[in-house]
């Protein structure tokens, strides 16, 4: 159960997400359809916060002048990366969340779709279809890979 816990937790984490939970759970030892699923309902649950809240939270953050260089740095970040999502909207951002890199995810792909104002629904759709993608993508990585590892040993 602590180990399901481990997985849930990172899968939240910030540039860390899905991309670390499941290799995670694979070298806990973890199903992996368990895995999986505990990594998506943890991937997923900050992003309906974000895309609410993240707009009003940097609003705030720009008016204390030590947290004004943070909040200025997120939304370059966003906006950086938001060009890839804007020529396809809703298939964009849900594949910029699905291809698990550094500097794609729930998170980015949250924030970007609050700077672009998107509509509530689509983005949780597009962000949760990324989600269940970039998780299967490393659930063949690391299930895949790592049992052959231990088939060797």
């Amino acid at each position: 159960m602590l180990d399901l816990l481990y997985v849930f937790f990172i899968s939240m984490v910030p540039f860390i997400e899905i991309r670390g939970s499941v290799p995670a759970g694979a070298l806990l030892g973890i199903h992996p359809a368990l895995c999986y699923a505990v990594s998506v309902l943890g991937n997923m649950l900050p992003v309906p916060f974000i895309l609410l809240f993240i707009k009003k939270i940097l609003a705030w953050m720009k008016k204390i002048p030590k947290l004004e260089k943070i909040a200025l740095w997120i939304e370059a970040h966003g906006a950086k990366r938001s060009d890839k999502v804007t020529r396809y909207a809703t298939l964009g951002l849900a594949l910029f969340v699905g291809i698990p890199l550094p500097g794609t995810g729930a998170w980015t792909g949250s924030l970007i779709a609050a700077l672009l104002d998107m509509k509530f629904g689509y983005a949780i759709l597009s962000v949760f279809c990324g989600v269940l993608f970039a998780g299967l993508i490393m659930s063949g990585i690391s299930y895949g890979f790592l049992g052959f590892l231990s088939f060797l040993s």
